[in-house]
């Protein structure tokens, strides 16, 4: 059943950690930024502690819109988030959250998967991810971000048939968009995107803007990723 926004009444506030408490009411209002985040480009790298000080926790959205005149057929897409040791593979199974294995397999639940909107219809985050930084485990060294079209090659769709995709970087405290990376290309023959890159450096976080597609949708990844 397709959904244009996360419904925040039905999700299931029984973590009452302050950083998903914000994050809830965050997802309510969070149109209402202060200041006018930085724009990164392809390939460009910069410090958290630089741009936000003191960031402790995020709420990273992906957002997206379909070209309805190029597809009959629904899309689904799928944000995932892969956590990575220091050899770029996923530290276990449990490391890889999407929407049937929303948390991070830790007691604090550093990475949440918090909502899914199967169409890409509206405006906004199509999918969210709330992200503890202060908690993430040490052995993990990345976190990375990818959107996946379900079943593409049965439907004939990939992501040349979406436009205007985004990542970006909320601070859960200030409800301020920190950063923000705008996809550009015209991935045309490819069913897999990794968005963008948390990653540890010099004992603090940066984010990388990725904006690599890849053909063979979420397999492909998991091959990338897994040991």
């Amino acid at each position: 059943m397709a959904k244009s926004s996360i419904n925040v009444d039905n999700y299931q506030r029984t973590n009452h950690d302050k950083y998903l408490n914000l994050a809830l009411n965050l997802i309510e209002d969070i149109s209402r930024e202060k200041n006018m985040p930085i724009s990164l480009q392809k390939g460009q790298r910069v410090s958290l502690e630089k741009v936000a000080p003191g960031l402790e926790a995020v709420l990273v959205g992906l957002g997206w819109n379909i070209n309805l005149t190029d597809s009959g057929a629904d899309f689904d897409l799928d944000a995932s988030v892969f956590m990575l040791d220091s050899n770029d593979k996923i530290v276990s199974d449990k490391h890889f959250i999407f929407y049937n294995n929303p948390k991070s397999p830790e007691e604090s639940a550093s990475v949440e998967y918090l909502g899914d909107n199967r169409t890409g219809a509206g405006e906004g985050d199509d999918e969210v991810i709330l992200v503890n930084l202060t908690k993430v485990p040490s052995d993990v060294e990345k976190l990375v971000f990818t959107v996946t079209i379900y079943e593409a090659d049965q439907r004939g769709q990939n992501f040349g048939q979406v436009e205007n995709a985004f990542v970006r970087l909320v601070d859960v405290k200030t409800k301020e968009e920190v950063l923000r990376y705008d996809l550009a290309e015209d991935y045309s023959i490819e069913t897999a995107l990794i968005m963008a890159e948390l990653y540890r450096k010099d004992g603090t976080w940066r984010m990388s803007a990725i904006g690599s597609g890849y053909q063979g949708g979420l397999e492909a990844l998991l091959n990338r990723y897994q040991n």
